[in-house]
């Protein structure tokens, strides 16, 4: 257990749903180890301070044990510490609920049945 990729290790502690998007990510510059990119074969080391953009959030978390294989959540945290600076997660709080869902916002684009047959009812009306 003395070697772990930095794709593996992201993805053995849910930060990723799969490997290949953890690879994706680091490929695209959004996971930095002191401020510069780094590559899917790096290896992490018990210590070492990442940052991490995923869809959801950014992260800034320190290794604090290597975990091979992918567990639980709630086994999966004990690998890792966040550091995510309170500004960044007060951030998160003001989205809105429904951001991740794919459904859209009450009252924003196209009208409903009933706002349709109010419009048709105001133009028939003159």
């Amino acid at each position: 257990m003395d070697k772990l990729r930095i794709d593996k290790y992201l993805w053995a502690i849910r930060l990723f749903k799969t490997r290949s998007q953890a690879g994706d990510a680091i490929d695209k510059g959004r996971v930095k180890l002191d401020g510069n990119s780094v590559k899917a074969s790096r290896l992490v080391a018990i210590g070492d301070q990442y940052e991490v953009k995923t869809e959801a959030r950014k992260w800034v978390i320190k290794i604090t044990g290597l975990l091979q294989t992918r567990v639980q959540y709630s086994e999966a945290v004990k690998y890792y510490q966040d550091l995510t600076p309170p500004e960044e997660l007060d951030r998160l709080q003001f989205q809105a609920a429904s951001f991740h869902t794919g459904k859209r916002l009450s009252k924003v684009g196209r009208p409903t049945k009933k706002d349709r047959r109010d419009l048709e009812d105001f133009t028939d009306g003159d």
